[in-house]
């Protein structure tokens, strides 16, 4: 069974309970019910309308590191269509939901706007959105962003049309990893490519594949008459390699650090974690 790695569109991957936060009385949302409200969230920016009704008074909102009033800045003026892939991430037990998607903005020469790549986070406190935290990653931004291996983020994820099946599976609830070891896998990934020397902890599958702003990172097929590095020679890395590989040649060492490491939603269900990091890159 393939187990895939989705990355966020632009660097990427504990909370108190979500009972310190509901008042009683207040039935915590599930998972059909806060995908609900990523919906709703989406329908409220393309239409510009910050309701009281979905959001809280002092909701916080962000957009690219940057705190936004709510309504009127960022996306939010200048959206003009929901796009396809839509891939969510609901954290029940922190009442919080994650996800990657893509959206359009502005009219565009044919008038059906620029696909942009989206990383949102909502946190939803007594059924109103309480906090909004959004990356918006726009094709002018791909360059620096994705290291040149594509021009449109939002182009690619679209592309891709849904999430791999296997995001879909559920896990037996006996055998359902705790959430703290969840968040300790998924922190591997990160500490495994800092400073890359082919030495550490690497938790992949054999079959394992990569995603990178919604590109193939790893298992990509050799074009006509080229040969497959071999990674325990190889001086560069290759992205025909598979994940392990990758990680054990020791050749990812131009990430330096993977910094501010938040993990933001973990879905024990399906053995999910959202997670978000700043990626430092040495002489790139």
């Amino acid at each position: 069974m393939r187990k895939t790695i989705l990355l966020s569109c632009i660097g990427i991957l504990i909370l108190l309970p979500a009972a310190f936060g509901q008042q009683a009385g207040k039935p915590a949302c599930d998972r059909g019910c806060l995908e609900k409200y990523l919906d709703r969230y989406l329908d409220a920016m393309l239409a510009n309308d910050p309701s009281p009704s979905l959001f809280a008074r002092d909701c916080k909102f962000t957009e690219n590191g940057v705190r936004l009033p709510l309504g009127g800045e960022g996306l939010w003026v200048n959206m003009s269509a929901k796009g396809t892939y839509k891939f969510y991430v609901p954290d029940i037990e922190t009442q919080q939901i994650a996800f990657l998607g893509t959206a359009r903005e502005g009219s565009g020469n044919e008038g059906e706007g620029t696909l942009v790549g989206l990383a949102i986070r909502l946190k939803i406190v007594n059924g109103l959105i309480t906090e909004a935290e959004q990356l918006v990653v726009r094709p002018e931004s791909t360059s620096s962003a994705t290291g040149g291996f594509t021009s449109n983020v939002g182009a690619a994820v679209e592309k891709m049309g849904e999430p791999h099946p296997i995001y879909r599976e559920v896990i037996p609830e006996a055998e359902r990893p705790t959430r703290e070891e969840l968040i300790k896998t998924a922190d591997y990934y990160f500490t495994g490519m800092q400073k890359n020397d082919g030495k550490g902890y690497y938790p992949f599958t054999d079959d394992c594949h990569r995603i990178e702003n919604g590109m193939p990172a790893t298992n990509v097929p050799l074009k006509p008459g080229e040969t497959r590095p071999d990674p325990k020679t190889a001086k560069m890395y290759s992205a025909a390699w598979g994940c392990k590989e990758q990680f054990e040649s020791g050749l990812l060492n131009f990430v330096t650090r993977i910094r501010d490491r938040r993990f933001v939603a973990v879905d024990r269900e399906r053995g999910i974690v959202f997670a978000f990091g700043f990626f430092d890159h040495h002489n790139i």
